[in-house]
């Protein structure tokens, strides 16, 4: 950061220092159980996860360029962090995690954070939905202190076996007293929107959490505790430098494949969160070379991957949050509180945090967006489900390029989808001709076709009040028709000027036709 920025962020900290102070434990409290569950729902010890959100704040935080967008690891990751754990094992995932984060700090030099804005949004919100429907089926045999099946369908169509499961108790089982906890932790968080607006500064799903622990110690339950160890340090796994050469090719397409994945999560985010406040807006391509370096560190420390978090940055906002301290002082938080207090963490039963991840998994099928992206046509809505569909059936990265590949075809029909419609007028020598769509060089030989049609000696009346688009090349064959036209003894209509606001070039369809 240049110095007169260091400067104004200084003095807004001195000014705002209790606002940020508040902000970050409410953050922190936020932060403390997600990042644990996150870690389960992946496949890696919680303690993983917590690093994660410590170096989020730690590190991110001092480089980010969205001062109030909170880092941490991310459930819309852990889908495909459980399959590269599951395909190359947790000693790879360091060295994935770290050309992730090296893909993102040099697409930040190259300032293509713009980019990754790209994405349509009925594939971000696809893809939302889909790693919703993943987790979703895969902490409900974790809440029941099962363990999840091979793939999303599988989890899906097994759903029933887990509800069997967790109601009915069986001789020596564990499922039916993990169903319990896992329900009371899924009320509370139910509930929890109904409270006094003074306790709604309480994250639900820490009191959730609480609550669900609280039983379990009550009943003497014999379900499964968090493993958190007693030195974080002795949860750091350095990197598998010796996987490099074994690796190879996969080592980097997963890696990129992580990158594109946690870079729009994290873009995506950011929009969301300028939304919330009057602060300093995104720096794009900032951001995205901090959440490289965080990465970076991540996989060095053999951690999750990280992307900004809507939920941690959200309550930070709401929470009063006006500087990048209090997401750094969240991180501060989280260090101290499991480097001093790790026996609290080990209390916490593994179905409390699923149904954390269960509900997590609901809310990200957002209904609300299908709505919305209803009334941009049926053909988002399609993306949308074709993006969810095949994100479950197959894997993520398949469902999002799916998804992208859609979006292009979407666009490259709407830029080559031209009607042509004429209506001669009755007992007149006028023919009224209707353009919709976009008139380009792909539809040029059926606009040719359909002026060759026109009868010589006749007065032909263009309307393109339903047209979206017209490029140069259709511009010129209608001034060239024209002129062709005329010397028949027939005449054209068109509103050209109404086309100069467009393509502003008015001159050149006069000099073609002067021609």
């Amino acid at each position: 950061m240049s110095q007169e920025v260091q400067q104004s962020e200084w003095a807004m900290f001195r000014r705002h220092w209790r606002q940020d102070g508040l902000a970050s434990v409410v953050v922190f409290l936020v932060a403390l159980p997600l990042c644990m569950g996150i870690a389960i729902a992946s496949g890696v010890p919680p303690a993983a996860g917590l690093i994660t959100g410590i170096v989020g704040g730690l590190i991110v935080a001092l480089f980010a360029g969205a001062p109030l967008q909170v880092s941490g690891p991310a459930a819309g990751l852990s889908v495909i962090v459980w399959e590269l754990v599951q395909t190359h094992g947790i000693a790879a995932l360091g060295l994935i995690v770290m050309v992730a984060g090296a893909a993102q700090l040099l697409a930040g030099v190259l300032r293509l954070g713009q980019w990754f804005r790209a994405v349509s949004p009925a594939v971000i919100h696809g893809m939302l939905a889909g790693i919703g429907v993943l987790i979703f089926a895969s902490q409900f045999h974790v809440m029941v202190d099962d363990a999840p099946r091979g793939s999303g369908i599988e989890n899906l169509i097994s759903i029933p076996q887990a509800i069997i499961k967790g109601l009915i108790p069986a001789d020596g089982s564990v499922h039916f007293q993990a169903a319990m906890i896992g329900l009371a932790t899924l009320a509370t968080i139910i509930g929890w929107k109904w409270v006094p607006g003074k306790l709604k500064v309480i994250p639900g799903p820490l009191v959730a959490v609480i609550v669900g622990t609280a039983a379990a110690a009550i009943s003497g339950f014999g379900i499964a505790k968090v493993s958190v160890p007693a030195n974080l340090l002795e949860a750091v796994q350095l990197p598998a430098w010796g996987s490099v050469p074994e690796m190879g090719w996969t080592l980097l397409t997963a890696g990129l494949a992580l990158a594109f994945v946690a870079s729009a999560e994290t873009l995506l985010c950011a929009t969301a969160v300028d939304k919330m406040h009057n602060g300093p807006r995104t720096r794009y391509d900032k951001e995205l070379r901090a959440q490289g370096i965080g990465n970076l560190a991540c996989g060095f420390l053999g951690a999750l991957p990280m992307t900004g978090v809507i939920v941690r940055s959200s309550a930070n906002v709401d929470a009063g949050g006006k500087t990048r301290a209090s997401a750094f002082m969240h991180g501060v938080w989280l260090l101290l509180f499991v480097a001093a207090l790790p026996f609290i963490l080990e209390m916490i039963p593994v179905a409390a945090l699923a149904a954390v991840l269960v509900f997590t998994g609901y809310k990200l099928v957002n209904v609300a967006a299908i709505r919305q992206l209803a009334t941009y046509g049926k053909g988002e809505v399609a993306i949308y489900f074709a993006t969810l569909i095949t994100i479950v059936s197959f894997d993520l990265l398949s469902g999002v390029v799916f998804g992208i590949v859609l979006s292009l075809v979407k666009l490259l029909y709407t830029f080559s989808r031209l009607e042509i419609e004429t209506k001669p007028r009755e007992n007149s020598p006028c023919i009224d001709m209707y353009l919709r769509g976009s008139a380009t060089v792909v539809r040029l030989p059926r606009l040719a076709s359909a002026l060759e049609t026109m009868p010589a000696n006749t007065e032909v009346h263009v309307h393109l009040e339903e047209l979206d688009y017209i490029d140069h090349a259709c511009l010129d064959l209608i001034a060239n028709w024209e002129k062709q036209h005329k010397m028949t003894g027939g005449k054209l209509y068109m509103d050209w000027d109404s086309l100069e606001a467009r393509f502003r070039d008015p001159e050149r369809r006069r000099r073609i036709a002067a021609a």
